[in-house]
């Protein structure tokens, strides 16, 4: 499964995902793009998990139609050391997802 870590999250919590292919924005070059194009692109690259802090993504986007888990994290602060208490229970979702599953939900972690 392939993970895309959105620029609202410090980059270097992608260092804790074990083996999972673990790719930023940034390291993908899409800085900037908006969420809709994100997305696309983040689908079309066989992208299986967006992690965000962006509470605000599933107002401003369709998500219904999606093939791609959003992980929304909604912590008190947008802190790498709030996110990282986060981790395990982000490794949790992605381990019990369905493998040949077309995932359509979202989530929110408090």
């Amino acid at each position: 499964m392939k993970i895309l870590i959105d620029e609202s999250l410090d980059v270097r919590i992608k260092n804790h995902f074990g083996d999972y292919e673990t790719f930023t924005v940034k390291d993908m070059e899409w800085l900037g793009i908006k969420n809709g194009k994100l997305l696309k692109l983040a689908e079309e690259n066989g992208f299986t998990f967006f992690i965000t802090a962006d509470k605000n993504l599933k107002y401003q986007q369709n998500i219904s139609n999606l093939r791609i888990c959003i992980l929304v994290l909604n912590s008190i602060d947008n802190t790498i050391s709030i996110h990282l208490k986060l981790i395990p229970k982000i490794l949790e979702i992605i381990d019990n997802v369905q493998r040949k599953t077309v995932i359509k939900n979202y989530f929110e972690i408090a």
